[in-house]
Formats: structure tokens, C-alpha cells, sequence
């Protein structure tokens, strides 16, 4: 009973064959042309009848980096790809002959994490997705929250310094501007230009080209002090998150995904620490744990897959 998964990022989609484990069986990936949605279609279209050719496949679930409606098939918006109102779903159930579930991409990720990952002895959970922005979804019950018009989790857009940071939403001063690959590209820039000598490993990783916020992790993987501090102040970030989303849903763990969590402690002991002081009657109450993602890059599919199985 295999179904297929597939992640559209802003710069490349990943699809695979996914069982009814969460394993994958197999996967491929490409660029993503983010100007042009029919060639996205067309892309998806053509890797679908690729697997099945050698496998039987009952459903389709789409991993989208937009807003994704209600009805689970239109991204009513994204930012790093050009959808607006597009019928993503429907454009593709009627070129394969198979059901097609689109979901926001954190939301999948979130659902791998919990059916399969580090949330699967839980019924209740808060997934962080950190990558260029902050990503977020829950589950309670068992069950994914998409909220009344699609939109639940996002995580990312909750304000956390009034008039702070321009946020790419178009507001200031959210969680994402300060718990980001977007924050460490921004707190690296300026520090390069402040204390440039002070920068030599991670400008290193950049070879000449404009830092970003990979360069600071690969750096704080390797042990560099100053991109260290930058990967603990985005954990504190992500606590303080955390703490907020906990005070509301109370949910039994916490899993933070993206690159930025091969930091290991170094991200996720900030966040622990941020998160205890920051907590809503810390002293009085069961607290649920902070763990990272046990999927990298495949949870967007896995999940993805296993919604379209269970529609």
C-alpha cells in the first residue's frame, strides 16, 4: 500500500515512494523553477509515473512551502514559489488518476515526526521546522491541526519583539527573525562587518561569497566560538517559543527539525534552558521534553505520503 510523497521547496522538490512504516523505498529530487507552477506540475507529474511503473501507488501526498487552504488542495500563497489561489491538487489528480492531499510543508514534516519519529509515543506535540524561516505544527489527540481555514502552525509568524525586525510577511518583529537561517545570516553579516577578524571561520565556509546562515552552523559543527554564540542565541529563541506555545496547547514534547539541529546541545541546551525560565508555572507542572527531529530532509515526504494514505 504504497503512496508517494513529494516536497516542494523554493529551490528544489523531493519525491519518494513511501510504505506504510514511514520507509522510504525511493526517492529522487530537482531543481525547483519557482516562476513558473505549470513546470512544477509537469515535474511532479512525470516522477509519479516514473515509480509507478514499478510500484502500486493509492495516493499522493504533496508537501507544500505555502499557505495551504482547507480544502487541502489550493496554496492559497507562498513566498518562495509563485502560487497564488493554485490549484496544486487538483491540476495533479486530474493528470494522474490518483488522490491528491496537499499540506503545508512544516505541517508533513511534523506528521513523520509523530507517526514514525520522535513524537511516536506521544499523542500530543509541537514540531519547529528552522530553515531560511520558522515552521511549526501540532498535533493533539492525535490528530494534525490545520485550524479553521487551513492555516494552524505557523509558528514562525507569533510576535516575539514588537516592532522589531521586518518579517518577510510584511509585520515586524516574529519569532522568525530571530529563530532562523534568516537570523544567523543577519547577526553573521553584521558582525563581519563589526568585528571582521572575529569571523574568520565562518567567512571561510562562505569562499568569498556573501555569508549565510549554513555557514554559521557548519562553523558552530566545528566547534567556532563566535558561531557557537549565534546558534545558542537561536535557541534561546526557539525556548521562549516554545514556552509560549506550551502555555495554549501544553503538548507532551517539542521536536525541533531543520539543518541548524545537527548543532545538537549546543542549539538544543539554550532552548531547554530558554524555555524553563520562560514557562508558564515551570515549578507546578509537567513539562514536556525538547528533542530534535529524528528526519532530516526526508520527513517532508514521509509525511506527506502518510497523510495522502490515511486522507
Amino acid at each position: 500500500m504504497a503512496t508517494v510523497g513529494v516536497d516542494i521547496g523554493g529551490t528544489k522538490i523531493a519525491a519518494g515512494v513511501v510504505d506504510v512504516d514511514g520507509t522510504l523505498l525511493a526517492d529522487i529530487q530537482w531543481p525547483t523553477t519557482p516562476d513558473d507552477p505549470a513546470a512544477i506540475d509537469r515535474s511532479i507529474i512525470k516522477a509519479i509515473e516514473e515509480f509507478s511503473r514499478s510500484y502500486s501507488l493509492t495516493a499522493v501526498g504533496v508537501a507544500a512551502c505555502g499557505y495551504v487552504a482547507a480544502d487541502r488542495s489550493t496554496v492559497q500563497f507562498a513566498g518562495n514559489v509563485n502560487w497564488r489561489n493554485y490549484p496544486l491538487g487538483e491540476n495533479l489528480a486530474a493528470a494522474l488518476t490518483l488522490p491528491v492531499v496537499v499540506e503545508n510543508d512544516a505541517n508533513a514534516a511534523g506528521w513523520a515526526e509523530f507517526a514514525f519519529g520522535a513524537g511516536r509515543e506521544n499523542s500530543s506535540m509541537v514540531m519547529f521546522t528552522v530553515g531560511t524561516g520558522l515552521g511549526g505544527a501540532i498535533v493533539l489527540d492525535n490528530k494534525l491541526v490545520r485550524g479553521g481555514f487551513g492555516g494552524a502552525g505557523e509558528v514562525g509568524h507569533m510576535v516575539a519583539v514588537p516592532h522589531g525586525h521586518y518579517c518577510g510577511c510584511g509585520h515586524e518583529g516574529c519569532f522568525e527573525m530571530y529563530a532562523s537561517g534568516t537570523a544567523l545570516t543577519r547577526a553573521a553579516r553584521r558582525r563581519s562587518v563589526a568585528l571582521p577578524t572575529s569571523m574568520a571561520a565562518i567567512s571561510k565556509r562562505a569562499k568569498g561569497k556573501k555569508i549565510r546562515g549554513q555557514h554559521v552552523s557548519a562553523a558552530a559543527e566545528a566547534g567556532d566560538a563566535v558561531a557557537l554564540e549565534m546558534v545558542a542565541s537561536l535557541g534561546t529563541w526557539l525556548g521562549r517559543a516554545a514556552a509560549s506555545l506550551t502555555a495554549i496547547v501544553d503538548p507532551e514534547i517539542i521536536i525541533i527539525g531543520g539543518g541548524v539541529v545537527h548543532a545538537g546541545d549546543v542549539l538544543l541546551e539554550p532552548a531547554r534552558r530558554a524555555f524553563r525560565e520562560t514557562v508558564f508555572a515551570a515549578e507546578y507542572r509537567q513539562l514536556p521534553s525538547i528533542e530534535a527531529a529524528s528526519f532530516g530532509n526526508d520527513g517532508g515526504m514521509i509525511g506527506a505520503g502518510d497523510l495522502a494514505r490515511y486522507r
